[in-house]
């Protein structure tokens, strides 16, 4: 009977320390707002933009600005919370998350203009390569956040090959599906809506018991 309490008490333990130290600096509320702003974009691009294969300026302009605000939202968020805090582990952690996510965004950005600038008619697979980019820095992040978030990078990753092979065999038919709004406004604005609410079930809702 002592070795199973023994036993559990380890098991509880070691629960704790799992718990804390996952990295809590990401918050659902602002990676929700992450998700509202993809949707955003998707209506801006409907009404502004209606060949964008043709007008492939305009297209990166509207998802560039939605990139560049939700990472300042992001980025608020985590040099707020780093700047609060009175542990030292927690800017640890925070530099150690922006370490693993950085390589996906900078990628991101690289590939963007050197299709631009030199492949421009390999623009349609955009969507496709940044949400596939997005998902790798999913995976490289999953390390410090619930299990959970394997789930995410899983969407990302299968929504960016679908984009491919969808846009792939449309291009060959005339379509422009893979520039379509629904694109980028489904894969992102649905996938940072669930990391909102998978942060929100894991980790914030112990914290408000």
């Amino acid at each position: 009977m002592e070795l199973r309490d023994a036993l559990d008490q380890i098991a509880d333990i070691r629960q704790q320390i799992a718990r804390a130290q996952l990295f809590r600096g990401y918050r659902s509320l602002s990676t929700g707002a992450t998700g509202v702003i993809a949707f955003v974009a998707a209506a801006v691009q409907a009404s502004w933009i209606e060949a964008p294969i043709d007008r492939i300026e305009q297209y990166l302009l509207v998802w560039v600005l939605a990139a560049f605000v939700s990472i300042v939202i992001v980025g608020t968020e985590l040099a707020f919370r780093s700047w609060r805090s009175d542990r030292a582990l927690d800017r640890e952690m925070s530099l150690h998350a922006i370490e693993q996510f950085l390589p996906c965004v900078v990628a991101g950005m690289l590939l963007t203009i050197v299709i631009y600038e030199f492949a421009t008619v390999a623009a349609w697979m955009l969507p496709g390569l940044w949400a596939i980019l997005f998902g790798l820095g999913v995976f490289a992040s999953r390390r410090l956040l619930p299990r959970a978030t394997f789930l995410i990078g899983g969407w990302y990753l299968l929504a960016g090959l679908m984009m491919l092979a969808i846009g792939g065999r449309d291009l060959q038919n005339h379509h422009q599906t893979a520039l379509a709004p629904w694109t980028m406004g489904i894969t992102f604005g649905v996938g940072q809506l669930a990391a909102a609410a998978m942060l929100y079930l894991t980790l914030e809702r112990d914290e408000r018991r």
